[in-house]
């Protein structure tokens, strides 16, 4: 079981989604879940099946790195997904933050809901 201080407590926590702005909070290895549009999908063949995927909400990108296990398990919602919830371990290094993904989950419907939403007012 990890271990954090109380100084590492004013972060939102799996369910809620972590603002790109709020990504320097939890410490490495946390698990944290993130939300936004996807903006590129990268499956370079040198990467031996590892998917990187930029995810961008209103403060910023998100940079993940799904692996390939995850990739099988989620490829319809990687693929046909407009905007995704991502839940996983962030990575810190170097001044570089990832999120290594553990489950996906396709909420595209949300941008229906907005844009309906929109037009009924």
């Amino acid at each position: 079981m990890d271990t954090f201080s109380s100084k590492d407590c004013n972060w939102p926590r799996p369910p809620s989604a972590l603002p790109q702005n709020k990504l320097s909070l939890p410490p490495n290895g946390a698990l944290v879940t993130i939300a936004g549009l996807v903006l590129v999908r990268q499956k370079p063949g040198t990467a031996s099946g590892v998917v990187f995927l930029t995810l961008e909400d209103e403060f910023g990108v998100f940079n993940v790195i799904v692996w390939p296990n995850i990739f099988k398990k989620y490829r319809n919602q990687i693929i046909g997904g407009r905007m995704l919830k991502i839940t996983g371990k962030i990575q810190k290094e170097n001044n570089i933050i990832h999120i290594i993904a553990s489950s996906i989950e396709d909420i595209s419907s949300m941008l229906d809901d907005l844009l309906s939403n929109n037009i009924t007012k």
